[in-house]
């Protein structure tokens, strides 16, 4: 169920200034005074915002918060606006009726913040989808750029608008935004040259300065220290918070999102460029031969610079700076420029550059978040204009910006009063002519057509002859005199003659805020706000694509000899509009103040904040809403609100909602004069009778709230006694339970105890027979066993004697026997084959049995190792001993090859593809692959050969092409011959009369001799033909029909190298081994 709240609850003060009791200015800015110390910033009057600037950030702008007010009545929660915002959003949605908000206040209250608030609002609670979030996005991000073009720092606000902003925003039938319209007014050019001290230039010139990257600012030729720029004030350049770096940065993003190109954005910051170099430019004085004073420019470095950045020629705007060219009709007079109009040029030249720049980005910004559809829209209106301004010294801009408030005074007495009309018809209630004060001669006295200020100032403008701000102040005097709302020194009526708070120079307006006096200085050149035709066309002539749409007027094809209309007169005529657009749409204001112009939070400054409600006209708002009935509410919500205060009532009315509050106000005796009953509404005259029900609506709740406390301390004793009676009874059936338990199990124990006992007693009396009875049975059994023996004994005594010493001889044997073997179990030696150790025999009969074991444990020992070994393992060993048998002792290279391998393959000839020929030739298994040197008998020397052993024979093959040289059957080989030194030479010695033997025999070399002839010899011996091995340092070789003698002797070793063959003659090699080796 959802509770019904009410702007009336826990309320801080009061929170709508229309129920404020009694009504006076103190109770008012006290009533403020209070909320604002306790965070409550918003106020109401009637349907009016007041907002007061907390210099601060409050956690009341949340996610939590936006939904908290989304479709809520205006006067269901406590002042925020929000409220106000969900007001204007849900009426435009569903009632089709258009809306604006008017947003004023003096500079620092917080009206720029306001605006965005109200903004964020409607873009949280519109529609969603892609094409409404872009708009939404354009909408939101048009404000950066303004600010950053339209914004400074002055001593009052550090984000100050120097210009009015109105934005209309346009909805669809279902309430999502398609796009929106910017109108701006009256930008305050004249800082472009000029700023108050401790105040600064617009935001964007700081920004570009310290944002732009080096290289940016190096084609814009511009420097990052602002002393070097005579328009940049230097007291006040850095702002404590504020960060001109990451702003531009913000700023150029905003820019891209609202749909800026970038050759755009380059044209905006060169233009902004020329500004700064345009005020760098000064003048001296030179005196020509007519005696007349013309100016020059002292240094013409900035002014080429700014030539270069707008694409004009220097020649063309250094006589623009010069010389003053003046068309009338048919002639043309050409008149130099003094020093001082040189100046005034300059700065009217930079004044108009900044303004009309500006104005072409509200005009761009409106092409992107224009609407695209032509169907009729809904549009919600935005106003962020200036307040009412008084300062000490007030000049043309003061008067301009007051006139507009006096016009929104104007429309907000009438729109106020319409509304109130509005809804007194529409609930049937009679209309009373209200009292107030009408405004509409302040704005006769400015705005008249005939004989108002500003008409006045334009014809002073725009006639012949010598018009100066005197001639304007006079004219005023003779014109205004008799005005009850103008007063001057020099009027006729005599009581101002010696008025001395009224200087000569200038004249005062009571406006409806209170009396404003403006000095004359300065009002017929600010109205003027003239530009020379020379620099207009001299800008029209610059090839930058912007400047062009500045300046059309300087197109000399378009000449136009009309004198441009006056600043007074286009503001006169965008003010017009302006109201004229406003009176089109329902109206709902935000009055914004600040509490001190500290700027610092949780300071409120009495005589400021009055001031600025004088001026803002609230006590006037509160006079008029009040003048009728000062509160009105639906039937249903206050039924709902103070039911509780009649028996009839509470706690549901069945009937309609009007005849329950018709009998409600009867039951409470309201006096019939306090309120008024209207068709859906009821319309309380006083505050103090609604004070009264919200009194005894909060003494009934304290009552009812009493109640429902007794109420419910009564049930929740009542349940308490309950549940103890209902515990106390299962904690009693629980404890029985338990009790018995514990008897149960006490009888139980004791029952096992006694039976215990019983059956123990029966056992052992069990036990005693049957042990009585054991002992008889023993008994017999040993009586009939030495009965036994003795009858054994004496039939077989003889017989024992004659045997007793072989058989004792026989058992010491057998005895000794068995110890012997026990004895070797733990004494045998270990399991290694190598192992000769043998426990010593303990008895010399034993010598036979003692050899026999030892053989046997040996073969059986050998056995258990040989058993470990793999196949592979058992032909290496089997290929170790039969080298062992052919080589130990006999062949000095043995040693050195027990502990080499013997691997066999050492080419890998049947995985290396270079071998893949030879080895698809060879037609069996080949055993050993490896490199020999064939030894030639003619020289001794060796070649290298690729030595094949198969099952089959042995094959010699050229190393390097793999082809065969030859190839000799195993049955072939006769013997083969080694020498019994450490070399690696061997011969084949073939059978005679074989077809192997046709070349002789093979003599060799090879490091792997021990290998190659133990597999030889065991091929050989696979074939049943054992392979004869000849041993000796001298063998003869058979070398075609030639047999040759081996001769192995011992020498030095040559060059390093082992054996070395030499031939020495016909019939003999010499081989020879080095000692070393």
């Amino acid at each position: 169920m959802e509770v019904k709240t009410s702007l009336l609850d826990n309320m801080i003060g009061v929170g709508d200034m229309v129920l404020l009791e009694p009504l006076s200015e103190d109770s008012f800015i006290e009533n403020l005074r209070n909320r604002f110390d306790h965070n409550e910033i918003y106020t109401y009057i009637g349907s009016v915002v007041i907002s007061m600037n907390p210099y601060r950030a409050l956690p009341i702008y949340t996610p939590e918060k936006v939904e908290e007010y989304r479709n809520r009545n205006f006067y269901e929660l406590s002042p925020h606006i929000y409220a106000l915002a969900d007001e204007a959003y849900r009426s435009l949605r569903d009632q089709d009726k258009d809306q604006c908000i008017l947003i004023t206040g003096e500079s620092g209250a917080g009206k720029t913040e306001a605006s965005k608030l109200v903004m964020s609002y409607v873009a949280a609670v519109c529609g969603k989808g892609q094409e409404v979030n872009k708009v939404k996005e354009q909408l939101l991000q048009s404000n950066p750029v303004l600010e950053a073009f339209g914004n400074a720092k002055t001593v009052r606000n550090d984000n100050s608008s120097r210009f009015g902003k109105y934005m209309d925003i346009e909805f669809d039938f279902k309430g999502d935004p398609l796009g929106g319209v910017i109108s701006n007014y009256l930008l305050e050019k004249s800082r472009v040259v000029k700023q108050p001290r401790g105040e600064r230039n617009f935001h964007v010139f700081y920004q570009l300065l310290s944002g732009a990257s080096e290289d940016t600012l190096k084609k814009l030729k511009l420097h990052r220290d602002f002393s070097k720029y005579n328009y940049l004030s230097l007291d006040s350049a850095a702002v404590n918070g504020l960060d001109d770096a990451a702003n531009f940065r913000t700023v150029k993003n905003a820019m891209q999102i609202v749909g800026f190109m970038e050759d755009e954005v380059k044209s905006v910051l060169e233009l902004v460029a020329a500004v700064l170099k345009l005020g760098n430019i000064e003048f001296k004085p030179e005196s020509r031969c007519n005696g007349t004073d013309e100016s020059r420019i002292k240094d013409k470095n900035d002014l080429k610079e700014m030539c270069e950045l707008l694409g004009i020629e220097q020649s063309v705007l250094e006589r623009a700076f010069s010389y003053r060219t003046v068309e009338a009709k048919q002639e043309k007079v050409s008149t130099t420029l003094n020093v001082a109009q040189a100046y005034y040029a300059r700065d009217a030249l930079a004044k108009n550059l900044y303004s009309r720049l500006f104005s072409w980005l509200v005009t761009r910004i409106n092409e992107s978040i224009k609407a695209q559809t032509k169907a009729r829209h809904k549009v919600m209106g935005v106003l962020d204009i200036y307040g009412f301004e008084i300062f000490e010294d007030n000049s043309f801009e003061q008067f301009i910006i007051n006139y507009c408030n006096e016009k929104l005074q104007q429309i907000f007495i009438e729109l106020t009063l319409r509304e109130e009309q509005e809804e007194y018809v529409r609930e049937g209630i009679e209309w009373t002519n209200i009292e107030y004060f009408n405004n509409a001669i302040i704005c006769d006295l400015i705005e008249n057509h005939q004989n108002g200020i500003l008409a006045m100032l334009d014809e002073e403008c725009l006639r012949p002859g010598t018009v100066t701000d005197e001639t304007f102040l006079d004219k005023l005097n003779t014109i205004c005199a008799g005005h009850q709302h103008f007063e001057s020194r020099h009027s006729k009526n005599s009581k101002f003659l010696t008025d001395h708070s009224l200087p000569h120079n200038c004249f005062r307006i009571q406006h409806y805020a209170g009396k404003v006096l403006y000095r004359a200085e300065g009002f017929v050149d600010k109205n003027n706000d003239l530009l020379y035709r020379d620099m207009s066309q001299a800008m029209y002539k610059a090839k930058h694509s912007l400047i062009k749409q500045l300046f059309p007027e300087g197109n000399p094809a378009k000449v136009n000899l009309k004198r441009p209309p006056t600043a007074g007169f286009q503001f006169k005529a965008s003010v017009g509009t302006l109201m004229r657009n406003l009176l089109t749409k329902n109206p709902n204001y935000i009055r914004c103040i600040k509490p001190n112009d500290k700027k610092a939070s949780h300071i409120f400054t009495d005589t400021l904040v009055c001031h600025q409600v004088r001026y803002l006209g609230l006590m006037e708002n509160v006079r008029v809403r009040r003048a009728g009935y000062a509160f009105r509410q639906a039937y249903e919500a206050c039924l709902e609100r103070y039911k509780m205060l009649c028996k009839r009532t509470w706690p549901h009315w069945r009937g309609p909602a009007r005849e329950g509050v018709e009998v409600l106000m009867v039951d409470l005796q309201v006096p019939a004069d306090d309120f008024s009953y209207g068709r859906s509404k009821i319309f309380i005259r006083n505050p103090r009778t609604l004070f009264s029900l919200e009194e005894r609506r909060r003494q009934c709740l304290q009552d009812l709230a009493s109640l429902i406390q007794k109420i419910y301390r009564g049930w929740k004793c009542r349940s308490h006694f309950l549940l103890l009676k209902k515990s106390q009874i299962v904690v009693s059936a629980w404890y029985r339970r338990y009790a018995q338990q514990k008897k149960y199990q006490k009888i139980k124990s004791a029952t096992t105890v006694v039976q215990s006992y019983t059956r123990g007693w029966q056992a052992r009396k069990l036990l005693r027979e049957l042990k009585y009875q054991k002992r008889c049975e023993e008994a017999v059994t040993t009586i009939a066993a030495f009965w036994h023996g003795t009858q054994v004994r004496r039939d077989y005594r003889k017989f024992f004697r004659a045997n007793a010493g072989k058989k004792i001889y026989d058992f010491t044997i057998q005895r000794i026997m068995q110890k012997y073997f026990l004895g070797l179990k733990s004494t045998s030696p270990s399991m290694s084959p190598v192992d000769k150790s043998w426990p010593a025999r303990p008895y010399r009969f034993l010598d036979g049995a003692h050899a026999e074991l030892r053989k046997i444990f040996h073969h059986w020992r050998c056995k258990k190792f040989r058993s470990q070994f793999t196949e592979e393992k058992k032909a290496v060993y089997e290929e170790k001993l039969e080298a062992s048998e052919i080589f130990k002792d006999k062949k000095a290279l043995y040693p050195s090859s027990v502990s080499q391998p013997f691997r066999g393959d050492y080419l890998e000839i049947t995985k290396n593809p270079k071998y893949q020929k030879l080895n698809s030739s060879v037609d069996a298994k080949v055993l050993l692959a490896d490199v020999v040197n064939k030894i030639n008998r003619a020289n001794g020397k060796g070649t290298a050969r690729i030595f094949l052993l198969t099952k089959k024979g042995v094959v010699l093959a050229d190393q390097k092409t793999g082809q065969v040289k030859a190839s000799v059957p195993l049955p072939d080989l006769a013997s083969v011959s080694v020498s019994t030194q450490s070399d690696g030479f061997f011969a084949l010695k073939l059978k005679e009369g074989s077809a192997s033997a046709i070349k002789g025999d093979f003599l060799l070399s090879s490091e792997r001799l021990i290998e190659i002839i133990t597999k030889l010899h065991l091929t050989g011996a696979a074939d049943s033909e054992r392979l004869n091995i000849d041993i000796s340092d001298e063998f003869l070789v058979q070398f075609n029909h030639d047999k040759v003698c081996v001769k192995f002797v011992q020498g030095a070793a040559k060059n390093g190298n082992g054996a070395s063959c030499k031939r020495k003659n016909n019939r003999l090699l010499e081989v020879s081994v080095p000692t070393s080796a």
